[in-house]
């Protein structure tokens, strides 16, 4: 298989020079990169394409400048990413499905004066609104436009450098910032994670040397590149490592994805439960029979999406666990020693420890440090802009077990558990006795405030005849306390989620809100 051992020597690397020891290993003509408009690329035709466009953004955009870019995954956005490092511009990855509020948040906390995006997919995604409201804080720069000024003398100087790249790739230390990502903003405002060069170096490094590839498995990706998951996992792993990735603009499209995977041939596949489960339901028997490693994460994997994936394709799902701080990956199962319930063991060179959190048991809030973790959060007022990590121990915010062969449990986020009555209730607990009870419906489960115990539950289900008995039956036949049952169970049509496929806990948090509001005033 294509493990190798950790060597920490081979992270110090900036991401350019981690391509091109790719490039030198496969050969500039190897074909490594393809996405939708099917013409696929060979590092050779990457690294021309890199400094034809960042031989015209030097000129828009200032050195040491932050960019950020607003695009699809797909080999646009791989160009664009590459070409700012090419010429000594940092990227800053905007989740153009954030809202404007929260992307001109990002934008301020970035010191982003120019987003480069893209005229066509502004609108093929309807993004009209964003990009005006954008506009007015930030200096839009349209690919299109740029293409449009690339002559044929800027082709045969790109062509020319490509020879001899590392001659004209920008000096950049692997400690300087490789790019700037926002957390997914599930329980309140993104915050901008600046991470290193060799941050995302070294998280390759550890991901290769813990998971079993093949050395001819190929990749395929429709995650976002603003996300790390889609960043880290299906673009910068497979493209350093060799390996061939398919990117596809958009997770949402299930039903063209899974007949991708076929005709790809994609072996590696990352993907959330819940657009898994919806791949397999739109997919037909024979279309996702090529996975020989698919890895979910950003939200627990239920054993209904096991099942499914097993019965009809044969595929045994890995879950693993990571953050945007730790860019991302932190652990995962891996085939062979694949233990249902956790989330695997740690990744090679990370450090971790935990600590009591009062009211909670069972379990105690993780901190990581090592390699792949982040310098700090973007903060204007600390020095160089970052608050850096005390020590550079960062906080997960997530509650854990792990047991004496290192596997890690994930009991739920600090934020997670709701304080009734003066004990802690785990609302994710919440969510997996909604699910036991309606395991074909999606549910969440949020707190609000409560002036008699603090605060009560509400739980949110598309579970079309969810009812407060039912669920107060199962509860206590099942032996689950009465402050863990919610108080109000609220029917809709489809569990609001973010770009990444989590669930948007804040906009829930607002339904409610308002829900509760209008029964009360009626």
């Amino acid at each position: 298989m294509g493990t190798r051992p950790f060597e920490l020597a081979r992270t110090r690397l900036t991401l350019f020079q981690a391509l091109l020891r790719a490039r030198d290993a496969k050969g500039g003509k190897f074909k490594i990169l393809e996405d939708h408009e099917r013409k696929p690329l060979s590092y050779d035709d990457i690294i021309t394409r890199v400094f034809a466009l960042g031989g015209k953004l030097e000129g828009l955009i200032k050195r040491r400048e932050t960019a950020g870019i607003m695009l699809p995954t797909g080999a646009g956005c791989v160009v664009t990413f590459f070409a700012l490092h090419a010429i000594g511009r940092t990227p800053a990855m905007l989740n153009f499905t954030a809202g404007a509020m929260n992307l001109r948040s990002a934008c301020e906390a970035a010191s982003v004066k120019k987003i480069l995006t893209s005229k066509r997919f502004i609108q093929l995604a309807k993004l009209e609104s964003l990009a005006a409201e954008l506009s007015k804080h930030a200096k839009l720069i349209y690919l299109e436009d740029v293409g449009k000024s690339i002559d044929f003398g800027d082709k045969i100087i790109a062509v020319l450098k490509t020879l001899a790249p590392r001659l004209f790739i920008a000096k950049a230390s692997p400690d300087d910032t490789g790019v700037i990502l926002f957390t997914s903003g599930s329980y309140g405002a993104p915050k901008g994670a600046v991470l290193s060069h060799a941050n995302l170096v070294s998280n390759v490094e550890q991901g290769y040397s813990h998971v079993p590839f093949e050395p001819d498995w190929s990749f395929f990706c429709p995650l976002p590149m603003f996300h790390c998951f889609g960043l880290l996992g299906g673009v910068l792993l497979p493209l350093f490592t060799g390996h061939k990735t398919f990117l596809y603009p958009s997770p949402t499209q299930v039903k063209e994805i899974p007949k991708l995977i076929k005709e790809t041939g994609a072996n590696v596949f990352f993907a959330t439960d819940t657009f898994a489960q919806q791949y397999a339901r739109n997919a037909a028997d024979d279309d996702l029979k090529c996975i020989r490693l698919m890895v979910l994460g950003a939200e627990k994997v239920k054993q209904e999406t096991r099942d499914l994936y097993m019965r009809r394709f044969g595929v045994e799902l890995l879950e693993g666990y990571g953050a945007t701080e730790a860019s991302p990956l932190i652990s995962v199962n891996i085939p062979g020693k694949n233990r249902y319930g956790t989330v695997g063991q740690f990744v090679p060179a990370l450090e971790w420890k935990l600590e009591a959190v009062p009211g909670i048991d069972g379990g105690q809030k993780l901190y990581v440090r090592g390699p792949n973790v982040m310098r700090g959060y973007l903060d204007p007022l600390k020095p160089f802009g970052i608050d850096l990590l005390p020590q550079g121990w960062h906080d997960t915010g997530d509650v854990v077990d792990v047991d004496e062969d290192g596997f890690i449990r994930i009991l739920g986020r600090v934020k997670r558990f709701a304080k009734i009555g003066g004990e802690m209730v785990s609302l994710n607990a919440v969510e997996g006795y909604a699910q036991q009870l309606w395991p074909g419906a999606m549910h969440a489960a949020i707190s609000m405030p409560d002036t008699r115990k603090g605060e009560r539950l509400v739980l949110f289900t598309n579970q079309k005849d969810a009812d407060s008995s039912a669920f107060v039956a199962w509860c206590k036949e099942n032996g689950v306390a009465d402050i863990a049952v919610p108080k109000r169970i609220i029917s809709v049509d489809d569990i609001p989620v973010l770009g990444t496929g989590k669930t948007d806990y804040v906009a829930l948090g607002r339904m409610a809100t308002d829900l509760l509001a209008r029964a009360e005033a009626a």
